[in-house]
């Protein structure tokens, strides 16, 4: 059973940066898509990055591209998500997710859930 571990999640001003790390266990992590969403209280969850199981290929939410930074090292078992020029739209919950099959940022997609780290950002 997969089961992934956020962290990262913090306070920053405007313009700051933040990594977010997502360590998976299980022996199947390294042949996964992984990806990571984010979600405000009262809005859908939306998807901010994916990434296939080898790195070879990413995408990005339209509003992160340029800013936020996807990686991954399957040696480790974890999941990145370099965020730089911080916006207060950024503020909210940060989850990562994976799934044998899933490419793209339809959360509904992906089967295995972290339980997510909170990314606040102040003006």
């Amino acid at each position: 059973r997969m089961q992934m571990t956020e962290s990262g999640g913090g306070s920053v001003e405007s313009g700051g940066s933040l990594r977010l790390s997502c360590v998976g266990s299980g022996w199947v992590y390294k042949t996964y898509c992984m990806g990571w969403f984010r979600q405000v209280p009262g809005k859908e969850r939306e998807g901010v990055s994916c990434i296939r199981w080898n790195g070879d290929s990413t995408l990005y939410e339209d509003s992160v591209k340029g800013r936020f930074t996807i990686s991954r090292d399957n040696a480790k078992n974890t999941l990145y998500l370099q965020m730089n020029s911080l916006k207060p739209e950024d503020t909210a919950m940060y989850f990562c997710a994976a799934d044998r099959l899933a490419y793209g940022l339809a959360p509904d997609a992906y089967t295995y859930w972290g339980q997510g780290t909170q990314v606040t950002v102040s003006s």
